[in-house]
């Protein structure tokens, strides 16, 4: 009886044991990681959208990055002169984190979230198309995260496989080349214009996603920043031809710039970041990635930068004088101001109060109160900054959407960034027809079909007798004009090579020209006349932004890139590709 109760205990102790065993098998669904998160499909369209969140940070969109590469161009310069001082005068030491260190880490982010999304979604069971969708999303993330990365900081880790965050070995990586990232952007978008639907196949899902047209347009982009422009051209005309969806210009040039859902994911737009209408959000403001709040604001504070202190803005950015004389010396056919102007710069025009319903487009339609700003009527140009002065910038603010009385500075502004507009397509099919053929009339009309919708006069292609006179019509007029003070035109510059020709950096020191005499000053201002330019303090190597010495410091395999170098591009540049020369027009 005695071997019998033993036998018995023993035998309770080892089902006892059993049991707790399999109960600590049991995974707790509110408790988990990124291990067992991905494994539906379910799951990876949640981690696709959180790779969107990503993009709408303030080192990524949400304000620092996206303004930063206005600032390092000539249309926009630093009203406040603080914050943006040393990306406005490309001088930065390296040891300024909001553009130094921001940018940097908010793409990453962007990165390991798209890099978390393909390392799963090869596992899951899935339809091709959810397949297709889920995968071209997150290569078009990616891409576009390294796209920014690459032409703000130059040289920087290119990480691509998930596994390499779990091995210090390879979660601290070297630089790679600037050449090396643009490969890996191309080999992404590739896929992605493939693997994605066009806007027109994606109906309703596709309204504010990537898209064929997406890829495609940003493919473009990669391909001329590297002088691809052969490749470029055949993709740009796939997309003028519909190809990858119907695009085309809106009428009224001023629905890129409105909110709501009325403009916003337009026909004109290939992509861009959405933004909850204003007052439609949360209360909490997700300025770093750590602020991960389910009330979060989920607007931008690109008008933060941009609006006028005079109505409630912090006023650290303004448009150039260069940009606004631009405008002025070309009139609509019916003899009206371009309408661009008006939303580009936030200035007072006597012209502003007699326009009538016509046919061109942007303009007030003679009410007597349309040309008012947050519910004030103007009869004087605000300052951007009520101690410097200068031009208070329109784009991507309130000041022509008049929907609030004043701004509440902040990530508050619900106007979406149209990151690239088939107007981009059709300047840069008019630039590689140029670079390929020559002036041809092709590329003439690729530019006048954007000088259309403003009413301006078409241009002659006599006027134009060598690819040096319509290059400098295409980079130092229509693009200015079609695209001043958005994201871009820092861009252009480099791949332009304007900062390695002595000819193009003293132009580029006269575009930068401004006024500390705390006026909203317009006037065409010169060496003698001007407090000083951005780009006079221009340091060799800082048309890129240096990476941040802790980051450097933190990863014993991460080297300085130019800016923390102060080292010369320009023979690297010359080497491979050329500068067009200044010429008259």
């Amino acid at each position: 009886m005695k071997n019998i109760n033993i036998f018995i205990i023993v035998l309770a102790l080892l089902t006892g044991l059993t049991a707790c065993e399999d109960q600590l098998d049991v995974v707790n669904p509110n408790s988990q990681t990124t291990f067992d998160f991905g494994d539906s499909e379910s799951e990876l369209q949640e981690a696709v959208i959180s790779c969107y969140n990503r993009i709408r940070l303030e080192g990524s969109f949400a304000r620092v990055g996206y303004t930063l590469d206005a600032v390092r161009g000539d249309e926009v310069w630093n009203s406040s002169q603080q914050w943006y001082l040393p990306y406005d005068n490309l001088n930065s030491p390296g040891t300024t984190d909001i553009g130094d260190l921001w940018p940097y880490r908010d793409w990453y982010h962007v990165v390991n979230r798209t890099n978390f999304v393909l390392s799963k979604v090869d596992g899951v069971e899935m339809s091709e198309d959810a397949y297709n969708q889920i995968a071209g999303q997150a290569l078009f993330l990616r891409s576009l995260a390294y796209y920014h990365l690459a032409t703000y900081y130059q040289t920087v880790p290119l990480i691509t496989d998930y596994a390499d965050y779990s091995d210090i070995n390879t979660m601290y990586a070297s630089n790679n080349t600037q050449d090396e990232i643009f490969d890996q952007i191309e080999v992404d978008l590739a896929k992605a214009m493939q693997m994605l639907p066009s806007r027109d196949e994606g109906g309703e899902w596709a309204k504010g996603r990537a898209t064929s047209g997406a890829a495609a347009g940003y493919m473009a982009r990669a391909l001329m920043f590297r002088h691809k422009f052969a490749e470029a051209n055949v993709i740009l005309k796939d997309l003028i031809a519909g190809t990858y969806g119907h695009y085309a210009l809106t009428a009224d040039y001023g629905d890129n710039f409105r909110e709501g859902a009325a403009y916003e994911n337009n026909v004109e737009s290939l992509f861009e970041v959405q933004f909850m209408d204003y007052g439609t959000g949360g209360t909490d403001e997700e300025w770093t990635p750590v602020n991960i709040s389910s009330q979060a604001t989920q607007g931008h504070a690109v008008e933060s930068n941009y609006a006028s202190q005079e109505l409630g803005s912090w006023g650290d950015l303004a448009g150039s004088p260069w940009l606004y004389n631009l405008f002025k010396k070309e009139s609509s056919t019916d003899g009206r101001l371009d309408p661009r102007l008006y939303w580009t710069l936030v200035t007072y025009e006597d012209e502003y109060a007699n326009y009538t319903d016509l046919a061109t487009a942007a303009y007030p339609n003679g009410d007597p109160r349309s040309n008012i700003v947050y519910q004030e009527e103007i009869t004087a140009t605000p300052l951007s900054n009520n101690a410097q002065g200068g031009i208070s910038i329109a784009k991507f603010t309130n000041a022509r959407n008049n929907i609030y009385a004043s701004i509440t500075n902040g990530l508050k502004c619900g106007v979406n960034l149209r990151l690239m507009r088939y107007s981009d397509v059709l300047l840069r099919a008019a630039e590689c027809e140029n670079e390929i053929n020559g002036p041809n009339q092709l590329a003439i009309d690729y530019i006048n079909e954007v000088r259309r919708r403003v009413a301006l006069d078409d241009l002659q292609l006599e006027d134009f007798p060598t690819a040096d006179h319509l290059f400098e019509q295409i980079a130092n007029v229509e693009r200015p004009k079609e695209f001043g003070c958005e994201n871009g035109r820092g861009i252009d510059l480099l791949r332009w090579g304007f900062f390695y020709d002595e000819a193009r950096l003293n132009q580029l020191v006269k575009h930068g020209y401004y006024k500390l005499d705390g006026t909203a000053s317009t006037e065409e201002l010169t060496a003698e006349t001007a407090s000083g330019s951005s780009f006079q303090y221009y340091y060799k190597g800082h048309e890129y932004f240096p990476i941040f010495q802790n980051t450097l410091n933190a990863n014993p395999n991460l080297k300085g890139n130019s800016a923390n170098k102060n080292e010369d591009n320009g023979p690297a540049f010359r080497e491979k590709w050329n500068v067009r020369p200044v010429v008259d027009l």
